[in-house]
């Protein structure tokens, strides 16, 4: 064999080797891609997507696209603590990434470090907007009167005339 014809057979191996692999990679990607396993997180970490019963803490947390366990966690704050408690975290984190009044001036040759994030200040406001709202339920939930039994004496009795014979 020639020298010349042999450089291009070991040429023509190598293309075919990598192209095969280059292919095999490519299926697995696609298969990766594809592949969601059962509990991963994702773009519904807050658990929006679980949020299907017609309950009114489902409608809260569909609406404000947040739990209420990741809204007193980003405002720092426990269950029974009370809204004063949620007030003032609310205010020192909103405050806390706010941009400055009066922006300092960037040095030359030194690359401006943010001092604010208005992400965090949103999710701060949506933090405070679902409890808020997760308070209104539950008060007008206690202020609303209990629905009538069915063995009530005053409900069947005081409404029906009584039976003519």
């Amino acid at each position: 064999m020639s020298s010349p014809k042999v450089i291009v057979q070991i040429a023509i191996a190598g293309a075919r080797i990598l192209g095969k692999a280059f292919l095999a990679a490519g299926k697995q990607a696609i298969q990766n891609a594809k592949y969601r396993p059962p509990g991963a997180g994702g773009s519904d970490v807050a658990g929006v997507g679980n949020a299907t019963s017609g309950s009114i803490t489902d409608r809260l947390t569909r609406e404000h696209r947040m739990t209420a366990d990741e809204a007193r966690l980003i405002l720092n704050v426990k269950k029974e603590d009370p809204i004063e408690k949620i007030v003032q975290n609310y205010e020192h984190l909103f405050k806390a990434n706010s941009p400055p009044e009066k922006p300092p001036k960037p040095v030359p040759g030194k690359p401006a470090i943010p001092t604010h994030s208005h992400y965090l200040q949103s999710k701060v406001v949506r933090a405070k907007e679902r409890l808020e709202a997760e308070l209104k339920t539950s008060m007008a939930e206690e202020n609303s009167p209990p629905p009538p039994s069915e063995n009530s004496p005053s409900s069947s009795s005081s409404t029906t005339p009584p039976p003519s014979s």
